[in-house]
């Protein structure tokens, strides 16, 4: 799908989801992470950490996932094993290819990769050690190039990225990007004080005192797709199926910090989606939102949302470039999957 039409053409997700008493997303001491926006304090989740629950939660809709690890070496180990190599061969030709693809370092790896890059080595009667690195990268980069069904063998990578710094053609550019999830207005982190009881303790009192810091918050979360780069990788149905999973797993994804002592299971409460053409476009909520009389910031938080899109959407004219504008949350007939079902459209059409 390299096309014109597909160039710079993105979803993009904004989303405000509130959470009562919870930790989402803990910093080095434990506290719930926070960031100075508009010089007050907000609550804050990092993009990674709600990134890799998208991401998990990516399997639960039956997608394969790559592998994202360090243990390389015994990665390809047992794809070599698995392609005929005895014990020794694949632990050598194992070490070699990883010492082209990693420096110990986290390496994103999809299993079809890993069996061509096997079957490779068997085609070479798995003896490696007659290429040199430069020769070796040059072939696996080649293997890669080759295996055009890699992308939809793992889809994470396709969405994620890699970046492989000694082998750099195998690099491949993100389809998704996470802003920080920030909330919209002011938050201070409260202390729970808590004790725990002995039941076999004949003594009064507690066994055990402590205390967690916590927040609660409404957060505005923005996330684009682009569909030209997914495009790249993978075709029309490729390109269809991600966006499906991906929205479906930003819908159900939600951070795992402390979710048995203070549960936040809270979806969507109102997301926009827009399908634009051109630059990307975040709300950065500068100015806090103010707790609305007999309500809460959830409200204020949505027209404010609402507000500074449409005003943007004005001053940028033709430069806006919207191709589709969908509202999920007030409508009680427009379903999650209505919304996955029009994002589709605009695959089609750019096929």
């Amino acid at each position: 799908m390299k096309t014109s039409a597909s160039m710079n053409t993105r979803i993009e997700y904004h989303i405000l989801q509130s959470f009562p008493v919870t930790c989402l997303n803990r910093d080095d001491v434990g506290a719930p992470k926070s960031a100075m926006v508009g010089g007050v304090t907000r609550a804050r989740v990092s993009s990674q950490c709600w990134k890799r629950q998208v991401r998990m939660a990516l399997a639960g809709f039956g997608v394969k996932l790559g592998t994202r690890t360090k243990k390389v070496t015994e990665f390809m180990e047992k794809a070599c094993q698995e392609s005929g190599a005895d014990t020794e061969k694949a632990a050598a030709c194992a070490k070699k290819i990883a010492q082209v693809l990693s420096d110990d370092t986290l390496l994103f790896i999809g299993q079809h990769e890993a069996d061509a890059f096997a079957f490779f080595a068997m085609e070479h009667g798995f003896e490696l050690d007659q290429l040199t690195d430069k020769q070796l990268t040059s072939e696996i980069t080649k293997v890669v190039k080759k295996n055009t069904c890699a992308g939809l063998d793992a889809l994470d990578i396709a969405l994620f990225g890699r970046m492989v710094a000694k082998a750099a053609d195998l690099n491949v550019e993100a389809a998704a990007s996470f802003s920080h999830a920030i909330s919209t207005h002011r938050v201070s982190n409260e202390v729970e004080f808590f004790t725990a009881l002995d039941d076999l303790s004949e003594e009064p009192g507690s066994a055990h005192m402590g205390s967690l810091e916590y927040n609660a918050a409404t957060y505005y979360r923005y996330i684009s797709l682009d569909l030209g780069q997914l495009g790249a990788t993978l075709d029309e149905e490729g390109v269809k199926q991600a966006v499906e999973v991906f929205t479906k797993a930003l819908y159900v994804a939600v951070p795992s910090a402390r979710q048995t002592t203070q549960s936040g299971a809270s979806p969507w409460e109102f997301a926009k989606i827009l399908v634009r053409q051109g630059q990307r476009l975040q709300v950065p909520f500068e100015t806090p939102v103010q707790l609305q009389r007999g309500g809460g910031y959830f409200e204020p938080s949505k027209e404010k949302l609402k507000e500074y899109l449409l005003k943007k959407e004005k001053l940028s004219g033709s430069l806006f470039g919207k191709k589709g504008d969908y509202e999920w949350g007030e409508n009680e007939d427009y379903s999650i999957d209505n919304l996955i079902e029009d994002l589709q459209g605009h695959v089609r059409e750019l096929y």
